[in-house]
């Protein structure tokens, strides 16, 4: 299992759910963070329980839908001169629910993918590089269960999407150091589940953070994080490092 003490690592939608729980928990285990969220203040509340646990973190602002906000983003991290070893591409947004599906507008479509596929995908691009000349990376993008939901198509859409691009683009470094792989979180109550969800947030993790730490230079997969839940990070990363890339 991965050592993640002293490494960096970027979370995207840090300052609630299960970026929020993402965080306090690479924390403990002594990884460094820089904290995403739409504007810094929301983060303030994670940044001080993160640094009160003794580990180096900061926070960065940017809307996910503005790509010209996601590129100061990433400025402003190479600025500070940090060294992006891992990255939870845990923001995401479910634009609406179409109860009348077929009236979908094209927009739903055009927002979800900047913020659910295009976004991540640039945060990727961005460091990877860097993660090839150190020849250590770790990327986890959030990904979605959802099937046969037209109601829900913008959303589903581009996560499918996502989750192309994520094990193509993976299949470039299999058996490196540099391991690419999605997490599915399941239907959880977080401010994007809703209420009516089955599952805690608390209920995604570690399933949602196995990708960080598998050891097996295996890029690909898609962990279902509720397969995982109520497991030690060590069990949870013995299960996901015995399940094959999807591709």
């Amino acid at each position: 299992m991965v050592n993640v003490k002293g490494k960096w690592a970027l979370i995207t939608g840090a300052s609630r759910g299960i970026g929020y729980l993402s965080a306090i928990e690479m924390a403990k285990l002594g990884c460094n963070l820089v904290l995403h969220s739409r504007t810094a203040e929301h983060c303030q509340k994670v940044l001080d329980e993160v640094t009160a646990l003794g580990i180096e973190a900061y926070v960065v602002e940017a809307e996910l839908s503005d790509l010209d906000s996601v590129e100061k983003m990433l400025s402003d991290i190479d600025a500070k001169g940090t060294q992006i070893d891992i990255i939870l591409n845990n923001a995401g947004l479910q634009i609406a629910y179409r109860s009348e599906y077929l009236t979908t507008p094209a927009s739903d479509y055009d927002i979800s993918f900047k913020v659910n596929t295009t976004a991540p995908m640039m945060i990727c691009y961005h460091f990877l590089p860097g993660m090839q000349e150190r020849g250590f990376g770790r990327i986890v993008n959030t990904t979605s269960g959802i099937a046969l939901e037209p109601e829900q198509a913008g959303y589903s859409a581009a996560k499918a999407a996502l989750n192309k691009v994520t094990i193509d683009l993976g299949s470039k470094y299999q058996g490196s150091d540099i391991v690419l792989n999605l997490a599915d979180p399941g239907w959880c109550r977080t401010e994007l589940g809703g209420p009516n969800a089955p599952n805690s947030p608390e209920s995604a993790l570690p399933g949602v953070l196995v990708g960080a730490f598998v050891d097996d230079k295996k890029s690909g997969r898609i962990f279902s994080a509720q397969e995982f839940s109520g497991m030690t990070l060590e069990e949870a990363v013995a299960k996901a490092e015995s399940q094959a890339s999807q591709y």
